[in-house]
Protein backbone atom coordinates (compact mmCIF):
# COMPACT_ATOMS: atom_id res chain seq x y z
CA UNK A 1 0.00 0.00 0.00
CA UNK A 2 3.03 2.56 0.77
CA UNK A 3 4.03 1.61 -2.80
CA UNK A 4 0.64 2.51 -4.04
CA UNK A 5 0.82 5.87 -2.50
CA UNK A 6 4.04 6.97 -3.26
CA UNK A 7 3.07 6.17 -7.15
CA UNK A 8 0.09 8.33 -6.83
CA UNK A 9 2.16 11.10 -5.07
CA UNK A 10 4.92 11.34 -7.76
CA UNK A 11 2.29 12.02 -9.98
CA UNK A 12 0.80 14.55 -7.85
CA UNK A 13 1.13 17.74 -10.52
CA UNK A 14 -0.31 15.33 -13.73
CA UNK A 15 -3.52 14.58 -12.05
CA UNK A 16 -4.17 18.46 -10.29
CA UNK A 17 -3.05 20.08 -14.10
CA UNK A 18 -5.90 17.60 -15.46
CA UNK A 19 -8.73 18.65 -12.81
CA UNK A 20 -8.10 21.93 -14.09
CA UNK A 21 -7.62 21.87 -17.97
CA UNK A 22 -10.94 20.00 -18.16
CA UNK A 23 -12.60 22.24 -15.63
CA UNK A 24 -11.97 24.98 -17.82
CA UNK A 25 -13.34 23.00 -20.85
CA UNK A 26 -16.38 21.35 -20.23
CA UNK A 27 -18.70 19.52 -23.04
CA UNK A 28 -21.81 17.54 -22.48
CA UNK A 29 -22.26 13.92 -23.24
CA UNK A 30 -21.23 12.92 -26.79
CA UNK A 31 -19.95 16.39 -27.70
CA UNK A 32 -16.45 15.95 -25.00
CA UNK A 33 -13.78 16.20 -28.04
CA UNK A 34 -11.31 18.53 -26.34
CA UNK A 35 -11.62 16.21 -22.83
CA UNK A 36 -11.50 12.88 -24.68
CA UNK A 37 -8.34 14.10 -26.79
CA UNK A 38 -6.83 15.46 -23.54
CA UNK A 39 -7.14 12.21 -21.92
CA UNK A 40 -6.50 10.34 -25.07
CA UNK A 41 -2.75 12.17 -25.86
CA UNK A 42 -1.60 11.36 -21.77
CA UNK A 43 -2.68 8.34 -21.11
CA UNK A 44 -0.70 7.12 -24.59
CA UNK A 45 2.36 9.34 -23.12
CA UNK A 46 2.40 6.92 -20.31
CA UNK A 47 2.38 3.93 -23.07
CA UNK A 48 -0.87 3.21 -23.30
CA UNK A 49 -2.90 1.44 -26.08
CA UNK A 50 -6.09 2.49 -26.74
CA UNK A 51 -9.30 1.23 -27.89
CA UNK A 52 -11.32 4.62 -29.15
CA UNK A 53 -14.87 4.61 -29.00
CA UNK A 54 -15.95 4.72 -32.93
CA UNK A 55 -18.04 7.77 -34.08
CA UNK A 56 -18.00 8.63 -30.57
CA UNK A 57 -15.64 10.10 -27.65
CA UNK A 58 -13.89 7.94 -24.99
CA UNK A 59 -11.98 4.83 -25.12
CA UNK A 60 -10.41 2.31 -22.91
CA UNK A 61 -7.43 0.40 -21.81
CA UNK A 62 -6.43 -2.72 -20.67
CA UNK A 63 -3.13 -4.15 -18.09
CA UNK A 64 -2.68 -7.26 -17.86
CA UNK A 65 -0.83 -8.53 -14.56
CA UNK A 66 -0.15 -11.65 -16.59
CA UNK A 67 -1.24 -13.86 -13.87
CA UNK A 68 -4.52 -15.23 -14.56
CA UNK A 69 -7.73 -13.97 -12.69
CA UNK A 70 -10.88 -11.27 -13.08
CA UNK A 71 -10.57 -8.33 -14.76
CA UNK A 72 -11.69 -5.16 -13.13
CA UNK A 73 -13.35 -1.85 -14.56
CA UNK A 74 -12.42 1.25 -13.04
CA UNK A 75 -14.43 3.88 -14.77
CA UNK A 76 -14.16 8.21 -15.33
CA UNK A 77 -16.44 10.22 -16.53
CA UNK A 78 -16.07 13.20 -19.61
CA UNK A 79 -19.25 15.20 -19.65
CA UNK A 80 -20.21 18.06 -17.70
CA UNK A 81 -23.69 19.20 -16.90
CA UNK A 82 -25.50 22.78 -18.53
CA UNK A 83 -26.09 25.75 -16.24
CA UNK A 84 -25.89 29.16 -17.95
CA UNK A 85 -26.19 30.70 -14.28
CA UNK A 86 -22.66 29.32 -13.39
CA UNK A 87 -19.43 32.03 -13.61
CA UNK A 88 -17.43 29.96 -14.95
CA UNK A 89 -19.64 27.93 -17.82
CA UNK A 90 -18.44 28.13 -20.92
CA UNK A 91 -20.31 31.62 -22.14
CA UNK A 92 -21.32 29.92 -25.49
CA UNK A 93 -22.49 26.24 -24.61
CA UNK A 94 -23.42 27.05 -20.60
CA UNK A 95 -21.86 23.87 -20.17
CA UNK A 96 -19.76 23.89 -16.60
CA UNK A 97 -18.14 20.71 -14.57
CA UNK A 98 -20.85 21.52 -11.81
CA UNK A 99 -21.05 17.67 -11.35
CA UNK A 100 -17.23 16.97 -10.54
CA UNK A 101 -16.84 14.25 -13.71
CA UNK A 102 -13.71 16.55 -13.77
CA UNK A 103 -12.21 15.34 -10.79
CA UNK A 104 -13.31 11.77 -12.25
CA UNK A 105 -10.57 12.15 -15.13
CA UNK A 106 -8.43 13.69 -13.80
CA UNK A 107 -8.02 10.79 -10.47
CA UNK A 108 -8.41 8.23 -13.26
CA UNK A 109 -5.82 9.63 -15.17
CA UNK A 110 -3.73 9.47 -11.88
CA UNK A 111 -4.27 5.89 -11.59
CA UNK A 112 -3.13 5.20 -14.38
CA UNK A 113 0.00 6.73 -14.02
CA UNK A 114 0.53 5.27 -10.49
CA UNK A 115 0.12 1.48 -12.25
CA UNK A 116 2.64 2.49 -14.43
CA UNK A 117 4.84 2.29 -11.92
CA UNK A 118 7.77 -0.29 -11.50
CA UNK A 119 6.43 -3.21 -9.27
CA UNK A 120 3.51 -1.95 -9.41
CA UNK A 121 1.56 -5.38 -10.45
CA UNK A 122 3.80 -7.47 -8.57
CA UNK A 123 1.56 -10.37 -6.82
CA UNK A 124 -1.91 -9.33 -8.34
CA UNK A 125 -3.90 -11.67 -10.84
CA UNK A 126 -6.11 -10.59 -13.21
CA UNK A 127 -6.73 -7.65 -15.56
CA UNK A 128 -7.47 -3.71 -14.82
CA UNK A 129 -9.78 -2.24 -17.51
CA UNK A 130 -9.27 1.80 -17.25
CA UNK A 131 -12.27 3.32 -19.42
CA UNK A 132 -12.83 6.95 -19.71
CA UNK A 133 -16.88 7.28 -20.24
CA UNK A 134 -18.92 9.83 -22.24
CA UNK A 135 -22.08 10.82 -21.24
CA UNK A 136 -23.35 10.09 -18.23
CA UNK A 137 -25.17 12.99 -17.24
CA UNK A 138 -28.81 12.29 -19.10
CA UNK A 139 -29.71 15.98 -20.94
CA UNK A 140 -29.88 17.22 -24.25
CA UNK A 141 -32.41 14.45 -24.91
CA UNK A 142 -33.48 15.61 -28.35
CA UNK A 143 -29.96 15.79 -29.42
CA UNK A 144 -29.52 12.03 -28.27
CA UNK A 145 -32.97 10.88 -30.51
CA UNK A 146 -30.74 12.75 -33.31
CA UNK A 147 -27.72 10.84 -32.76
CA UNK A 148 -29.68 7.66 -32.44
CA UNK A 149 -32.02 8.09 -35.08
CA UNK A 150 -28.69 8.93 -37.40
CA UNK A 151 -27.52 5.41 -36.25
CA UNK A 152 -24.45 6.79 -34.28
CA UNK A 153 -25.58 5.75 -30.69
CA UNK A 154 -28.21 3.28 -29.38
CA UNK A 155 -28.60 4.12 -25.99
CA UNK A 156 -28.63 7.43 -24.19
CA UNK A 157 -26.28 7.25 -21.42
CA UNK A 158 -22.30 6.15 -22.48
CA UNK A 159 -22.12 3.32 -20.35
CA UNK A 160 -24.87 2.07 -21.97
CA UNK A 161 -23.59 2.22 -24.94
CA UNK A 162 -20.09 0.92 -24.29
CA UNK A 163 -22.17 -2.00 -22.39
CA UNK A 164 -24.08 -2.78 -25.93
CA UNK A 165 -20.55 -2.15 -28.22
CA UNK A 166 -19.35 -4.70 -25.98
CA UNK A 167 -16.32 -2.18 -25.02
CA UNK A 168 -17.10 -4.17 -21.54
CA UNK A 169 -17.07 -7.87 -22.51
CA UNK A 170 -14.94 -9.53 -20.39
CA UNK A 171 -15.42 -7.55 -17.44
CA UNK A 172 -16.11 -9.34 -13.82
CA UNK A 173 -16.63 -6.32 -11.70
CA UNK A 174 -16.78 -2.88 -11.73
CA UNK A 175 -16.35 0.89 -9.76
CA UNK A 176 -16.31 4.70 -10.19
CA UNK A 177 -15.73 6.93 -7.53
CA UNK A 178 -17.20 9.95 -7.68
CA UNK A 179 -16.75 13.62 -6.86
CA UNK A 180 -19.22 14.09 -3.67
CA UNK A 181 -19.74 16.55 -0.85
CA UNK A 182 -19.42 15.70 2.76
CA UNK A 183 -17.24 12.57 3.66
CA UNK A 184 -15.42 9.70 2.01
CA UNK A 185 -18.21 7.33 1.87
CA UNK A 186 -20.22 4.45 0.43
CA UNK A 187 -23.98 4.05 0.28
CA UNK A 188 -26.28 1.94 -1.22
CA UNK A 189 -26.81 2.96 -4.72
CA UNK A 190 -29.09 5.36 -6.41
CA UNK A 191 -32.71 5.16 -8.29
CA UNK A 192 -33.41 4.55 -12.16
CA UNK A 193 -34.77 7.07 -14.75
CA UNK A 194 -36.80 6.76 -17.72
CA UNK A 195 -36.21 9.70 -19.89
CA UNK A 196 -39.35 11.24 -22.07
CA UNK A 197 -39.56 13.69 -25.17
CA UNK A 198 -43.06 14.93 -25.35
CA UNK A 199 -44.39 16.82 -28.64
CA UNK A 200 -48.05 18.39 -28.07
CA UNK A 201 -49.09 19.14 -31.41
CA UNK A 202 -51.89 21.18 -32.21
CA UNK A 203 -53.09 23.81 -35.14
CA UNK A 204 -51.62 27.18 -35.70
CA UNK A 205 -54.21 29.82 -36.59
CA UNK A 206 -53.46 33.67 -35.92
CA UNK A 207 -53.14 34.36 -32.16
CA UNK A 208 -55.01 37.68 -32.73
CA UNK A 209 -57.63 37.75 -35.47
CA UNK A 210 -59.35 33.91 -35.42
CA UNK A 211 -57.51 32.05 -32.31
CA UNK A 212 -61.01 29.83 -32.34
CA UNK A 213 -59.46 28.14 -35.64
CA UNK A 214 -56.31 26.47 -33.79
CA UNK A 215 -55.58 24.41 -31.00
CA UNK A 216 -53.30 25.81 -28.83
CA UNK A 217 -50.49 23.10 -28.18
CA UNK A 218 -48.87 25.35 -25.59
CA UNK A 219 -51.94 25.27 -23.47
CA UNK A 220 -51.85 21.49 -23.92
CA UNK A 221 -48.76 21.02 -22.39
CA UNK A 222 -48.97 23.54 -19.36
CA UNK A 223 -52.07 20.99 -18.80
CA UNK A 224 -50.20 18.12 -19.04
CA UNK A 225 -47.82 19.87 -16.75
CA UNK A 226 -50.70 20.24 -14.40
CA UNK A 227 -52.20 16.89 -14.59
CA UNK A 228 -48.62 15.00 -13.89
CA UNK A 229 -48.38 17.16 -10.68
CA UNK A 230 -51.83 16.35 -9.49
CA UNK A 231 -51.21 12.70 -9.89
CA UNK A 232 -47.87 12.95 -7.43
CA UNK A 233 -49.74 12.24 -4.25
CA UNK A 234 -50.74 8.28 -6.37
CA UNK A 235 -46.68 7.56 -5.88
CA UNK A 236 -45.70 5.52 -3.26
CA UNK A 237 -43.23 7.15 -1.08
CA UNK A 238 -41.37 3.71 -0.97
CA UNK A 239 -41.11 3.85 -4.65
CA UNK A 240 -39.01 7.13 -4.79
CA UNK A 241 -40.92 8.11 -8.17
CA UNK A 242 -39.60 11.43 -8.98
CA UNK A 243 -40.99 13.59 -12.38
CA UNK A 244 -39.82 17.05 -13.57
CA UNK A 245 -40.31 17.94 -16.81
CA UNK A 246 -39.12 21.30 -18.80
CA UNK A 247 -40.32 22.69 -21.82
CA UNK A 248 -37.44 23.09 -24.37
CA UNK A 249 -39.51 24.23 -27.07
CA UNK A 250 -42.11 26.60 -26.42
CA UNK A 251 -44.15 27.72 -29.65
CA UNK A 252 -43.11 30.02 -33.17
CA UNK A 253 -43.74 33.12 -32.61
CA UNK A 254 -45.92 35.25 -30.28
CA UNK A 255 -48.73 36.28 -32.73
CA UNK A 256 -49.75 32.65 -33.65
CA UNK A 257 -51.61 29.74 -31.61
CA UNK A 258 -48.51 27.55 -31.03
CA UNK A 259 -49.19 24.36 -33.31
CA UNK A 260 -46.29 22.38 -31.52
CA UNK A 261 -44.30 22.42 -27.97
CA UNK A 262 -41.47 20.59 -26.83
CA UNK A 263 -41.05 18.80 -23.32
CA UNK A 264 -38.34 16.59 -21.97
CA UNK A 265 -38.70 15.33 -18.50
CA UNK A 266 -37.65 11.53 -16.78
CA UNK A 267 -39.42 9.29 -14.46
CA UNK A 268 -37.22 8.13 -12.08
CA UNK A 269 -37.95 5.07 -9.28
CA UNK A 270 -36.28 2.78 -7.25
CA UNK A 271 -37.17 -0.45 -9.01
CA UNK A 272 -38.01 -0.86 -12.46
CA UNK A 273 -41.62 -2.06 -11.62
CA UNK A 274 -41.99 1.26 -10.04
CA UNK A 275 -40.66 3.16 -13.09
CA UNK A 276 -42.85 1.23 -15.66
CA UNK A 277 -45.81 1.53 -13.42
CA UNK A 278 -45.31 5.38 -12.60
CA UNK A 279 -44.71 5.92 -16.58
CA UNK A 280 -47.61 4.45 -17.26
CA UNK A 281 -49.78 7.00 -15.29
CA UNK A 282 -47.63 10.29 -16.63
CA UNK A 283 -48.72 9.25 -20.01
CA UNK A 284 -52.33 8.93 -19.34
CA UNK A 285 -51.76 12.64 -17.49
CA UNK A 286 -50.31 13.78 -20.60
CA UNK A 287 -52.36 12.30 -23.41
CA UNK A 288 -56.01 13.26 -21.40
CA UNK A 289 -54.46 16.96 -21.56
CA UNK A 290 -53.72 16.23 -25.52
CA UNK A 291 -57.62 15.14 -25.95
CA UNK A 292 -59.24 17.84 -23.96
CA UNK A 293 -57.91 20.55 -26.05
CA UNK A 294 -58.21 18.63 -29.37
CA UNK A 295 -54.45 18.39 -29.81
CA UNK A 296 -52.33 15.03 -29.97
CA UNK A 297 -48.92 14.30 -28.27
CA UNK A 298 -45.89 11.90 -29.43
CA UNK A 299 -44.24 10.93 -26.42
CA UNK A 300 -40.87 9.02 -27.38
CA UNK A 301 -40.44 6.80 -23.80
CA UNK A 302 -36.54 5.60 -24.07
CA UNK A 303 -34.81 3.57 -21.43
CA UNK A 304 -32.42 5.46 -19.47
CA UNK A 305 -30.29 4.30 -16.48
CA UNK A 306 -31.59 1.55 -14.67
CA UNK A 307 -31.48 1.25 -10.24
CA UNK A 308 -28.11 1.06 -8.97
CA UNK A 309 -27.65 -1.34 -6.47
CA UNK A 310 -23.96 -1.25 -5.03
CA UNK A 311 -22.83 -4.66 -4.04
CA UNK A 312 -22.51 -4.65 -0.03
CA UNK A 313 -19.52 -7.10 -0.17
CA UNK A 314 -17.30 -4.36 -2.33
CA UNK A 315 -18.34 -1.83 0.02
CA UNK A 316 -16.63 -3.49 2.50
CA UNK A 317 -13.82 -3.42 0.61
CA UNK A 318 -13.77 -0.37 -0.34
CA UNK A 319 -13.98 1.04 3.36
CA UNK A 320 -10.94 -1.31 4.07
CA UNK A 321 -8.92 -0.22 1.38
CA UNK A 322 -9.80 3.41 2.69
CA UNK A 323 -8.05 2.47 5.86
CA UNK A 324 -5.26 1.28 4.48
CA UNK A 325 -4.23 4.56 2.75
CA UNK A 326 -6.00 7.29 4.97
CA UNK A 327 -6.47 6.02 8.71
CA UNK A 328 -6.81 9.14 10.51
CA UNK A 329 -9.69 10.46 7.94
CA UNK A 330 -13.29 9.65 8.66
CA UNK A 331 -15.16 7.06 6.24
CA UNK A 332 -19.08 7.26 6.10
CA UNK A 333 -20.89 3.69 5.77
CA UNK A 334 -24.44 3.93 5.12
CA UNK A 335 -27.50 2.73 3.60
CA UNK A 336 -28.94 6.25 1.53
CA UNK A 337 -30.26 5.67 -1.22
CA UNK A 338 -29.83 8.85 -3.81
CA UNK A 339 -32.18 10.25 -5.89
CA UNK A 340 -30.11 11.09 -8.52
CA UNK A 341 -29.94 8.73 -11.29
CA UNK A 342 -26.84 6.89 -13.42
CA UNK A 343 -25.72 4.37 -16.06
CA UNK A 344 -23.40 3.06 -13.09
CA UNK A 345 -26.90 1.23 -12.39
CA UNK A 346 -26.69 -0.84 -15.86
CA UNK A 347 -23.65 -2.26 -14.84
CA UNK A 348 -24.55 -3.11 -11.12
CA UNK A 349 -27.63 -5.13 -13.16
CA UNK A 350 -25.01 -8.02 -14.65
CA UNK A 351 -21.66 -7.64 -12.23
CA UNK A 352 -21.16 -6.42 -8.68
CA UNK A 353 -20.47 -2.63 -8.68
CA UNK A 354 -20.25 0.24 -6.53
CA UNK A 355 -20.10 3.74 -6.78
CA UNK A 356 -18.13 5.44 -3.69
CA UNK A 357 -18.13 9.31 -2.78
CA UNK A 358 -14.97 11.38 -2.57
CA UNK A 359 -15.32 14.98 -1.23
CA UNK A 360 -13.62 18.12 -2.37
CA UNK A 361 -16.15 19.44 -3.70
CA UNK A 362 -18.97 21.86 -2.41
CA UNK A 363 -21.84 24.70 -3.25
CA UNK A 364 -24.68 23.38 -5.01
CA UNK A 365 -24.18 20.14 -7.29
CA UNK A 366 -25.52 20.94 -10.74
CA UNK A 367 -25.83 24.61 -9.49
CA UNK A 368 -24.23 27.58 -9.94
CA UNK A 369 -22.39 27.60 -6.82
CA UNK A 370 -20.60 24.21 -7.42
CA UNK A 371 -17.37 24.27 -7.31
CA UNK A 372 -14.23 22.00 -6.83
CA UNK A 373 -12.26 23.36 -3.86
CA UNK A 374 -10.15 20.74 -1.84
CA UNK A 375 -8.61 18.70 -5.41
CA UNK A 376 -5.96 16.58 -2.92
CA UNK A 377 -9.32 14.86 -1.49
CA UNK A 378 -11.10 14.83 -5.03
CA UNK A 379 -8.21 13.94 -6.71
CA UNK A 380 -4.75 13.00 -5.61
CA UNK A 381 -6.19 10.62 -1.93
CA UNK A 382 -9.12 9.65 -4.03
CA UNK A 383 -6.51 8.14 -6.73
CA UNK A 384 -4.47 6.09 -3.61
CA UNK A 385 -8.10 4.98 -2.69
CA UNK A 386 -8.76 3.45 -6.27
CA UNK A 387 -4.93 2.22 -6.47
CA UNK A 388 -5.66 0.62 -3.14
CA UNK A 389 -9.41 -0.86 -3.98
CA UNK A 390 -7.51 -2.78 -7.23
CA UNK A 391 -4.94 -4.08 -5.13
CA UNK A 392 -7.13 -5.75 -2.35
CA UNK A 393 -8.76 -6.82 -5.07
CA UNK A 394 -6.46 -8.76 -7.35
CA UNK A 395 -3.94 -9.80 -4.72
CA UNK A 396 -3.62 -13.12 -2.88
CA UNK A 397 -4.95 -14.73 -6.05
CA UNK A 398 -7.39 -12.48 -6.50
CA UNK A 399 -9.13 -13.64 -3.13
CA UNK A 400 -11.16 -10.94 -2.78
CA UNK A 401 -12.68 -10.25 -6.48
CA UNK A 402 -13.18 -13.79 -6.56
CA UNK A 403 -15.06 -13.66 -3.00
CA UNK A 404 -17.17 -10.89 -4.51
CA UNK A 405 -18.12 -11.94 -7.74
CA UNK A 406 -19.30 -15.56 -5.92
CA UNK A 407 -21.33 -14.03 -3.80
CA UNK A 408 -23.09 -11.87 -6.26
CA UNK A 409 -26.61 -12.32 -7.26
CA UNK A 410 -27.29 -10.22 -10.68
CA UNK A 411 -30.84 -8.88 -11.83
CA UNK A 412 -30.21 -10.34 -15.25
CA UNK A 413 -28.48 -13.18 -16.72
CA UNK A 414 -26.26 -11.40 -19.11
CA UNK A 415 -26.08 -8.32 -20.84
CA UNK A 416 -28.09 -9.22 -23.44
CA UNK A 417 -30.38 -10.61 -21.46
CA UNK A 418 -30.99 -7.07 -19.74
CA UNK A 419 -30.55 -4.84 -22.83
CA UNK A 420 -33.59 -6.76 -24.14
CA UNK A 421 -35.55 -5.61 -21.20
CA UNK A 422 -34.84 -2.14 -21.27
CA UNK A 423 -35.00 -2.49 -25.45
CA UNK A 424 -38.72 -3.18 -24.77
CA UNK A 425 -39.48 -0.03 -22.64
CA UNK A 426 -38.72 1.93 -25.52
CA UNK A 427 -42.33 3.18 -27.19
CA UNK A 428 -43.04 6.38 -29.78
CA UNK A 429 -45.18 7.36 -31.54
CA UNK A 430 -48.60 9.67 -31.44
CA UNK A 431 -50.90 9.03 -28.12
CA UNK A 432 -54.13 9.70 -29.91
CA UNK A 433 -56.33 8.28 -32.50
CA UNK A 434 -59.14 10.72 -33.71
CA UNK A 435 -62.22 8.74 -35.42
CA UNK A 436 -64.41 10.10 -38.27
CA UNK A 437 -67.45 9.25 -35.53
CA UNK A 438 -65.91 11.45 -32.90
CA UNK A 439 -64.92 8.68 -30.96
CA UNK A 440 -61.07 8.95 -29.56
CA UNK A 441 -58.69 5.84 -29.79
CA UNK A 442 -55.99 6.50 -26.97
CA UNK A 443 -52.53 4.41 -26.16
CA UNK A 444 -50.56 4.97 -23.09
CA UNK A 445 -48.40 2.21 -22.80
CA UNK A 446 -46.96 -0.65 -24.79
Amino acid sequence: MKKAIDAVERHRQLILDAERYIWKNPETGYKEYKTSKYMEEHFEALGYELVKADGITGFYTQIDTGCEGPELLILGELDSIICPEHPECDPETGAVHACGHNAQCATLLGIAAALKEPGMLDGLCGKIRLCAVPAEELLEIGYRTELKKQGKIKYFGGKSEFLHRGYFDGVDLAFMVHTGIGNFAVTNGSIGCLAKRIVYKGTASHAGGSPWTGNNALYAATCGINAVNAIRETFRDSNLIRVHPIVTHGGDMVNAIPARVELESYVRGGSFDAIVDANKRVNRALTGAALSLGCNVEIIDTPGYAPMYDDRNFKVLAQDAFKEIAPDIFFEFNEHVSTGSTDMGDLSCIMPTIQPYAPGARGEAHGKTYEIFDPESACVTNAKWQVAMALLLLQNGAERAKQIIAEFKPQFASKEAFLAYVDALNLTGDRIEYNKDGTATVRVSN
